[in-house]
């Protein structure tokens, strides 16, 4: 069996080729951890993790920590995604070795990919036991999403727009720091509240008491850095508030007002799970699970423009303005190792995308001009995280570009594809469209 050295940063990371009997072992032990067999890991903030809880908590973290569903309905109004049958195999090289997908994931502990053109899934690959049923944490992805319940609440008139006061809505914050914070400073990270990721572990330890929420409390003690909209500095904390501030101005949870927006009239396939703080409220700064095809659709009804059938959850104005740079990035920011030229609210901004990201890889890549979506989850070991970036960049680029190359025939795209017509490619009702010569014939086939 052949054996290849994938050098990542300081840390080596040895990749054995697929299906030999060492690489076999190690994927039936990381399944028998998935499954159970490993313990929970604890309660509160995964970066004390091991990379063996890693794996077990990121998909299990709703049996962690309390949490909300959030809610499909009766499932009667899923969104399918076709499943092309010739599916897209980029290959690149990475210091001057050869790659392609499998052998990236088995490296860097890729929990599952899935790549849609036009709405299609060109790409779906999962890893660490993981399987299509199984959730996993998106982390700070949750940001993005709660920046789309701001955009939901404005359109729905529960927010007259993102230049309102944060206080407005907290109004336990006034004659804090966040006195005169707009709700625009707040999805921006320009805030200019005294933060840094370090404090989470006391943020998540803060009680509840007298009714006060946790954070709140925690956030109203904190000075004031900068003058607020003058500088980006990242906090996770910012966007807990967030939540908060939606939860307050819809009158509903933020699990409850995702799922009547979003997850059931856009037809999101499974139910999600959203962690709560001490109090009860979803945090809005990370902890929502999905499953893949979900996380992928978030992407997707970002990319048609936050509309959901007919009915526009978004305004159209709001979500250009969130998804482009409101500000940009420079290197005393700190995370130039995305390579992220400017932030919105709450997503990323690049030269030809946007994105949602999220601690140790997890990922929504929306690329307009290509129609492509690309979501990936993954439990890079705390240790060397940010080692794996440099990785991952070759790795996106190459399923951008094969998926980009591809073209949409007259009638049938892409060749062949399979018609999701049920929430699971094993249960019944797939149908398979073929096309030749531009012309599409249908076949019925029951599993």
């Amino acid at each position: 069996m052949s054996l290849g050295i994938i050098s990542i940063g300081s840390g080596v990371i040895a990749a054995a080729a697929l299906f030999g009997p060492a690489c076999l072992a190690a994927r039936a032990d990381e399944r028998s951890k998935a499954t159970g067999v490993e313990p929970l890991p604890p309660r509160g903030v995964a970066y004390h993790w091991t990379p063996e809880q890693q794996i077990v908590g990121y998909m299990k973290r709703m049996q962690i920590e309390p949490t909300r569903m959030v809610g499909v309905g009766d499932g009667s109004n899923v969104r399918h995604l076709p499943l092309v049958v010739h599916q897209i195999s980029p290959h690149w090289t990475w210091h001057g070795q050869p790659m392609d997908v499998d052998r990236y994931m088995e490296a860097t502990r890729v929990s599952g990919v899935i790549v849609l053109k036009d709405a299609k899934i060109l790409y779906e690959r999962y890893g660490v036991g993981r399987t299509a049923k199984d959730h996993w944490d998106g982390q700070s992805t949750t940001k993005s999403v709660t920046a789309l319940l701001i955009g939901a609440a404005i359109q729905d008139g529960y927010i007259k727009d993102m230049g309102s006061l944060v206080t407005d809505y907290i109004p336990e914050l006034k004659g804090s720091a966040y006195e005169g914070v707009t709700i625009s400073q707040l999805a921006t990270m320009t805030s200019g509240v005294k933060w840094d990721e370090t404090l989470l572990d006391q943020q998540w330890k803060e009680p509840f008491v007298n009714g006060v929420n946790p954070t709140v409390a925690f956030m109203s003690r904190l000075p004031r850095a900068n003058e607020p909209g003058t500088k980006f500095s990242y906090s996770s904390a910012d966007s807990d508030l967030a939540g908060i501030l939606v939860s307050r101005a819809v009158g509903r949870s933020l699990a409850e007002y995702l799922s009547v927006k979003i997850w059931q009239p856009y037809g999101m396939e499974k139910e999600a799970y959203w962690v709560t703080d001490a109090a009860g409220i979803e945090r809005g700064g990370g902890t929502l699970l999905t499953t893949l095809r979900d996380f992928a659709r978030i992407g997707q009804f970002v990319l048609e423009g936050g509309k959901a059938g007919d009915i526009q959850v978004l305004p159209r104005d709001w979500l250009a303005q969130a998804t482009e740079a409101q500000l940009i990035l420079s290197a005393s920011d700190g995370f130039g190792f995305l390579g992220a030229v400017g932030y919105g609210y709450n997503w990323w901004t690049y030269k030809d995308h946007f994105a949602a990201i999220g601690h140790a890889g997890q990922r929504i890549f929306i690329y307009p001009k290509d129609n492509v979506v690309i979501a990936l989850n993954s439990v890079w070991p705390e240790d060397h995280a940010k080692d794996y970036y440099p990785m991952e960049q070759p790795f996106i680029e190459a399923l951008h570009t094969a998926a980009a190359a591809l073209a949409e025939r007259a009638d049938c795209s892409y060749g062949c594809f399979r018609n999701l017509q049920a929430p699971d490619a094993a249960m019944e009702g797939i149908s398979i469209i073929c096309c030749w010569a531009g012309f599409g014939y249908r076949t019925q086939h029951r599993t």
